[in-house]
């Protein structure tokens, strides 16, 4: 029987199939919080490097009266522990992003997802607007810095400054709109909070 043999022609694994270089050396966290069926799930997807590891279950008649569908009746599948998604933005450096369960029985896993995270984004989903304000409290009571992303399923009914009036954002949280299921979209709002990270970087840099 002939011996295989590998072809040193024949292309290699694609990007996002490779492992983590042996050259990383610094890692990043980053959770996404945010309301039930808010898109948490759907933005680490859209922006992982790898096949994302997630925790989604279907929901079951066990939910009713306890997960509340409201303004998300199409959702079939929840988030029971969080997502994990990664980007490796050079030879060292490697992004690892956590997804958080956005219904308020699973809030318990925040605090432990918090644990060495450098920022959050808190995506917002309009149809669901008071979600937002226990993930908002929480990274405010940790001291954690945050962006704010209105998660745009539909086109939206109200403006960037109303939705910053009724979440009583601080002036200086950068407010953006996305689209989580594109990765551009998504990217985007990861960029923003790394800008905003070196921005409060350099204010508490003496100069």
């Amino acid at each position: 029987m002939a011996s295989r043999t590998s072809d040193p022609t024949a292309p290699g694994p694609s990007p996002a199939a490779r492992p983590l270089r042996d050259t990383a050396s610094d890692g990043l966290k980053i959770v996404i919080v945010g309301g039930f069926g808010a898109g948490k799930t759907t933005m680490v997807g859209s922006v992982s490097e790898i096949r994302p590891l997630s925790t989604e279950e279907v929901m079951t008649q066990a939910s009713v009266g306890i997960d509340d569908p409201s303004g998300v009746s199409t959702k079939s599948t929840t988030t029971v522990a969080f997502d994990f998604g990664r980007i490796s933005l050079d030879d060292e450096m490697v992004l690892y992003l956590f997804g958080a369960p956005g219904q308020e029985r699973f809030w318990f896993l925040w605090d432990r997802l918090f644990s060495g995270t450098l920022g959050a984004v808190v995506l917002v989903d309009t149809r669901r607007l008071a979600d937002s304000w226990y993930a908002i409290d929480r990274l405010e009571h940790h001291g954690l810095p945050f962006v704010v992303a209105r998660n745009n399923f539909d086109p939206p009914e109200h403006s960037l400054d109303q939705i910053r009036e009724a979440l009583s954002l601080n002036p200086d949280v950068p407010l953006l709109d996305c689209d989580a299921r594109q990765r551009e979209s998504s990217r985007d709002v990861l960029i923003a909070l790394v800008r905003h990270l070196h921005s409060l970087s350099s204010e508490e840099t003496p100069s």
